[in-house]
């Protein structure tokens, strides 16, 4: 909801401080995404032992399967529409007097080079195609590599320690970040994870602050609380630096408010306890529905509402943020529904029969060398 209202501000012209920066929204998420993985990781501990190669496949199968379904199906239609969205967006930059936010190419580059590196995720590592589609997918690319290396930053941690691990994931990718510098590689969203693997880590972190005791969990409190600092990629603001210690410590407050004094243990218990419950349960649900339903939808309608209402005013930004609410949510659930769900369940069913067939094979050979 973050990053609709904040795509809904910028592109009605109406100045929101905070909300106004979507991508702020898109860290959250990133932190959350790396709580997620640790939280799962040491959950199945016990049934898939991440010594063993094939927990690392199903892993993987497991994120794909929860990404890919929905978003190659967003992807088709954004192709198709792309001309009519270039029109509307071209629409809004000429009602706001501003040059346009992205060049025609991201609208209408149906080239099978950029279907192709979309289709297998790796246009986030490609500067020309980072940003190449009507949809915020930069961050799924993102994700995916994310994904990609998360167990071997879990080895890396097993193997060094969470402090030690979380400061060479973080040197590694100041380095790296500095070298695209020197070497003039300019992404235009940070969607190459050197840029972004600070605020996974950080969540990361805050995962397994969980499973320790008080005084360590407060050490990887800060170093989450460092780590979000580092200003990669047109951070350097204050803003944006207050805003994302901010949510490290809500999220930690909210997933460990145990380890806080009363009453802010009480207080963050409760609302971590209500915001646990339905609506907000159901909004979790379908946020990655409404993530890459938002951008489409939102260009003919603030398209219109800007050609009545007006910019720059609350006015417009309120209808604008309600029309598209009222017409991405409930497609959202659909797609969540008829989608989403069962691109899982084939994932589930894909590994059943893999482990299966893995079975089959053992089988197959114990009964070879048996007869030897």
């Amino acid at each position: 909801m973050w990053v609709l209202l904040g795509h809904c501000a910028l592109l009605t012209g109406w100045a929101l401080p905070v909300i106004d920066k979507p991508d702020l929204g898109v860290d959250l998420f990133m932190m959350l995404s790396g709580f997620l993985m640790v939280f799962h990781y040491h959950l199945r501990a016990g049934t898939e032992p991440w010594s063993a190669p094939r927990t690392w496949v199903r892993f993987w199968v497991r994120r794909y399967f929860r990404v890919a379904p929905l978003y190659y199906v967003r992807l088709a239609a954004a192709l198709i529409a792309g001309p009519a969205i270039l029109s509307w967006r071209t629409a809004i930059d000429q009602i706001l007097h501003q040059a346009a936010m992205a060049p025609p190419e991201v609208y209408i580059d149906h080239s099978p080079r950029n279907i192709a590196a979309h289709v297998s995720f790796v246009f986030g590592l490609l500067p020309p195609y980072a940003v190449r589609t009507p949809l915020p997918d930069w961050s799924l690319t993102l994700e995916m590599q994310f994904y990609a290396l998360f167990p071997a930053l879990m080895l890396l941690t097993r193997k060094l320690g969470w402090v030690r691990g979380a400061g060479l994931a973080a040197l590694a990718g100041a380095v790296i970040t500095h070298a695209t510098w020197h070497y003039s590689i300019r992404y235009p969203m940070p969607s190459f994870l050197p840029l972004r693997i600070d605020i996974f880590f950080a969540g990361m972190l805050l995962a397994q602050a969980g499973r320790v005791g008080r005084r360590t969990a407060m050490l990887y409190l800060v170093l989450a609380l460092l780590l979000a600092l580092q200003p990669f990629q047109r951070e350097g603001s204050m803003e944006r630096l207050a805003v994302r210690e901010a949510l490290v410590l809500a999220f930690f407050a909210l997933t460990l408010n145990r380890f806080l004094p009363a009453p802010g243990a009480e207080i963050a218990g409760k609302l971590a306890a209500i915001l646990g419950r339905n609506p907000f349960r159901w909004l979790g649900e379908i946020s990655y529905s409404v993530y890459l339903l938002h951008l489409p939808i939102m260009a003919p309608v603030i398209a219109v509402v800007l050609s009545r209402f007006g910019h720059g005013a609350p006015t417009p930004f309120l209808i604008a943020f309600l029309a598209v609410a009222a017409l991405v949510y409930p497609l959202a659930w659909l797609t969540h529904r008829f989608i989403e769900i069962p691109g899982q369940a084939a994932g589930r069913l894909f590994l059943q029969r893999l482990s299966r067939k893995t079975i089959e094979t053992r089988t197959d050979q114990a009964e070879s060398l048996t007869a030897l």
